[in-house]
C-alpha cells in the first residue's frame, strides 16, 4: 500500500523527509481494528514531526497522519479517535494519561490507505457527514470543542476571542462557539482570512493585535508569542486564555502581574477524549455547523498540500485521499 511516511527531520528543509513508498498491509491483532482510509487531513502536528519537534529521531521512519475517517473491517463507516492511551492512567480523561501518544507519534499514522488502531477508538460516522468532513475533526475540531466547552465552558452570551482565524482550530472555534451563541471576535493577519471568519459566524474580524470594541470572557490560543500578549490584555478581570498550541513561539513575556491582579485564568488544554468527540458530533447534528474544508488532494500530491500550510495559503482543513492515489494494495 501507498503511504506518506517521515524518514528524516530538518528544521528548515522540513518536507525533504517525507517520501511516498509501499510499505505492507496492517496485519490484525486481538482488541485492534484495520481501518481502510477513505480521508485523513493535514495538521501543524505533521509538519512538526518534520521539522523534529517533539518527536524524537530515533522513532522514525513513522506514517504520518492524526486524522482518519474510512471503513473497519466489517464494513462500517468510522471517525478515528487519534489519542491512544489509558484512560484510568488519566483518572478517567485519556487526555491526561501521562503515557498517551496520538497517532502518528509512536503507532502509524492516517497518510496510508490501511491504519490500524484501537478498535475502543473507532467512532460510527454518521451518514449526514461526508468522510472529508469526518477526517476534518477530530485533531482540529476535538480540540477546539475540547477548548471552548470542556475547559472554558463557554456559555450563551460569552465574549470569545480567537485569535489565528484560518487554521483549522481557529475555523472549528469559530464556527462552534458562534453556534453556541456566543459572540466571537476573530484575528488574523490575512484580510482575506478576516473575510472568511464572518462568514463562520464571528460578529467582527480584526488584524492581528488589533483593538476589540470590548472586553472578552474567554481567548482561545494556538498561535503563541506572536498573539500573547494581545489576548491577556483583552481579557476581562476574572477571564480565561486556554491555549492549544504555540505555532509562532513557546516564550512570550507571561506578565504574572496581570495574572494575578485581574484574577486571570491560563488552562493548557491538548486534543479531545472519545466522548467529547462523539458529543461533538452531536452538537454539529443539532447545528447543522460543518468543517470549512480548503481542499481534497490525492495522497500523491501531500507535499503539495504542506507546503500551502507552510506558505500561509490554508483556510481550514487540506484533505488527503488515499484511495485517489492509484498506490498498490
Amino acid at each position: 500500500m501507498l503511504t506518506a511516511t517521515a524518514i528524516s527531520q530538518s528544521a528548515t528543509d522540513p518536507l525533504s523527509g517525507l517520501v511516498l513508498r509501499d510499505s505492507p498491509v496492517p496485519g490484525l491483532r486481538p482488541g485492534w481494528s484495520v481501518v481502510k482510509v477513505v480521508a485523513s487531513s493535514l495538521n501543524m502536528h505533521d509538519l512538526w514531526t518534520l521539522r523534529g519537534v517533539g518527536h524524537p529521531a530515533d522513532r522514525l521512519p513513522i506514517v504520518l497522519g492524526c486524522d482518519a475517517a474510512g471503513f473497519d473491517e466489517d464494513g462500517r463507516e468510522v471517525i478515528v479517535h487519534p489519542v491512544l492511551g489509558d484512560s484510568e492512567a488519566g483518572g478517567g480523561d485519556v487526555t491526561l494519561d501521562p503515557g498517551r501518544v496520538l497517532l502518528s507519534e509512536r503507532h502509524d499514522g492516517a497518510f496510508a490507505e490501511y491504519l490500524t488502531v484501537p478498535t475502543a477508538n473507532l467512532v460510527p460516522k454518521p451518514s449526514w457527514l461526508s468522510f472529508d468532513e469526518a477526517a476534518s475533526l477530530p485533531v482540529a475540531w476535538g480540540t477546539a470543542y475540547r477548548m471552548l466547552f470542556t475547559q472554558a465552558k463557554i456559555r450563551a452570551g460569552d465574549r470569545v476571542l480567537v485569535q489565528g482565524a484560518g487554521g483549522g482550530v481557529g475555523s472549528a472555534a469559530i464556527t462552534l462557539a458562534a453556534a453556541a451563541g456566543a459572540v466571537v471576535y476573530a484575528t488574523s493577519r490575512s484580510g482575506t482570512k478576516r473575510a472568511e471568519a464572518l462568514t463562520w459566524g464571528a460578529r467582527a474580524a480584526f488584524a492581528t493585535g488589533e483593538r476589540l470594541p470590548e472586553r472578552v470572557d474567554v481567548a482561545i490560543e494556538t498561535v503563541g508569542e506572536a498573539t500573547w500578549s494581545h489576548s491577556m490584555k483583552a481579557l476581562k478581570p476574572g477571564g480565561t486564555i486556554v491555549i492549544a498550541g504555540a505555532t509562532s513561539g513557546a516564550a512570550p513575556y507571561a506578565d504574572l502581574n496581570r495574572i494575578f491582579y485581574q484574577q486571570l485564568r491560563v488552562l493548557g488544554s491538548t486534543g479531545c477524549t472519545r466522548s467529547e468527540l462523539v458529543d461533538l458530533l452531536r452538537m454539529m447534528d443539532a447545528t447543522g455547523v460543518r468543517p470549512v474544508i480548503d481542499r481534497a488532494l490525492p495522497l500523491t500530491e501531500i507535499h503539495k498540500g504542506f507546503q500551502l500550510m507552510i506558505d500561509g495559503g490554508v483556510t481550514g482543513k487540506i484533505i488527503v485521499r488515499p484511495a485517489d492515489s492509484g498506490g498498490a494494495s
